[in-house]
């Protein structure tokens, strides 16, 4: 289905998948794609997106909700390919966690014998994230959380697109001249994909034979691994825990699962006990989150109990999660409250929301005075505004997660004149 059309070839091709599972070397397939089409200054350009036909069971359809009576329409791969391929070549492709989609997308075209040699030139929002959002998990909800883009009907592949576009379109935005922006599109340029020369068909998005229906509720783990804290670990490292996060969700490690596992890190050269270090890293995070609230339920000690148990980890391991951590409690002289917090010159300041004052005469202001108007926040960032300080908007959340503090628009001004 096509929602826009492109008027330039150049840029970068968004692109997403559902499938069967998650070993793109196995007997897994797609059964969803989506391609979002971004201009060179990251702008969306285009949309479409279509529903596979496998040729098999669906795998599982408690998180792509995809149904057998939704692919019987569908087009199989082979006549997806032909404007698939017309879409991205010449592009930069883009997912996150690109090494997952792009797997997949060339397992496919090694089953048309199309593709061998191709220059394919990709990036990776996730991988991108360390640069540019600084302390921010792995997961997209929580990389858009950090710049208020909008995550609806997750695990759909042309909400996940979209969303994956605007991060990269604001990327683009905090940083238009870093040379990784030209030279990937100068070399998906020069390099063009040849046409694959098949029957192509018409591509039947998921609106075309599904009616919107609830989303189906998140299970604790996929949750909490939203908050998941930033792994600043070599970036195949970043790639194992974020196909471990997939593997994970429903609490089981299918046979599949564990072999992709596996193969995923022979591919990336990580030894057992860097898998081991890994997997125990994994858990001390989860441990770390499920004592958040100084509270573990029992639906939360289960899921421990499990996860351990599927990674491998000693019953010791467990027996010390469960116990609540030690609190070491500081007491510090107190602070005249004008001296508890204070602008300096080159601090970020981040603004969300309808502001009474327009944003540009804001950020106007604050470059003004020496400060950063900044897009997304990070922990670098030192300050957020917003319309509303109990806002929960997803710049917000983020704040509070990091410790910076939100104010309004007057505690900004009040802040500005003691600077």
């Amino acid at each position: 289905m096509r929602h826009n059309s492109a008027s330039n070839s150049k840029g970068y091709a968004v692109i997403d998948f559902e499938t069967t599972g998650l070993f793109a070397k196995s007997s897994h397939r797609v059964i969803e794609v989506a391609v979002v089409h971004v201009d060179e200054s990251g702008r969306i350009t285009g949309s479409w997106d279509t529903l596979i036909n496998p040729s098999r069971d669906l795998g599982r359809q408690d998180i792509h909700r995809i149904r057998a009576a939704d692919i019987m329409q569908a087009p199989d791969f082979a006549h997806v390919a032909p404007q698939l391929i017309e879409l991205l070549s010449g592009r930069v492709i883009v997912a996150h966690n690109a090494r997952f989609d792009i797997s997949f997308l060339l397992a496919e075209l090694d089953r048309l014998t199309y593709g061998a040699g191709l220059n394919l030139e990709g990036l990776c929002t996730m991988q991108l994230a360390r640069d540019f959002l600084p302390g921010s998990g792995r997961k997209l909800s929580d990389c858009c959380a950090a710049y208020d883009i909008p995550l609806i009907d997750a695990h759909r592949a042309l909400a996940d697109a979209v969303a994956t576009a605007h991060l990269l379109g604001a990327y683009i935005a905090d940083d238009p001249d870093a040379p990784i922006w030209a030279a990937h599109l100068a070399a998906a340029a020069a390099a063009p994909w040849p046409p694959f020369l098949g029957d192509p068909a018409v591509w039947v998005s998921r609106d075309d034979v599904v009616p919107s229906g609830p989303v189906v509720p998140a299970s604790w783990l996929d949750r909490i691994t939203v908050k998941m804290p930033e792994f600043a670990g070599p970036a195949e490292q970043l790639d194992y825990l974020a196909l471990l996060d997939l593997c994970l969700l429903d609490r089981e490690l299918s046979a599949h699962e564990a072999q992709a596992l596996v193969q995923l890190a022979e591919d990336l050269g990580i030894d057992r006990a860097t898998c081991v270090a890994l997997h125990e890293r994994y858990f001390t995070d989860l441990v770390a989150l499920a004592w958040a609230d100084s509270v573990l339920t029992e639906g939360e000690i289960a899921d421990l109990i499990t996860v351990a148990q599927l990674l491998g980890l000693p019953s010791s391991a467990v027996a010390a999660a469960l116990q609540p951590p030690q609190l070491i409690v500081a007491v510090a002289p107190a602070e005249p409250a004008q001296a508890r917090f204070m602008l300096t010159v080159g601090d970020i300041v981040v603004l969300t929301g309808e502001m009474q004052r327009p944003r540009a005469d804001w950020h106007a202001e604050l470059i003004h005075r020496g400060f950063v108007p900044g897009a997304g926040v990070t922990k670098k960032s030192r300050l957020v505004v917003a319309a509303d300080p109990d806002s929960l908007s997803g710049k917000a959340r983020k704040a509070r997660d990091y410790g910076i503090p939100v104010v309004s628009e007057a505690g900004l001004s009040s802040l500005l004149e003691r600077a």
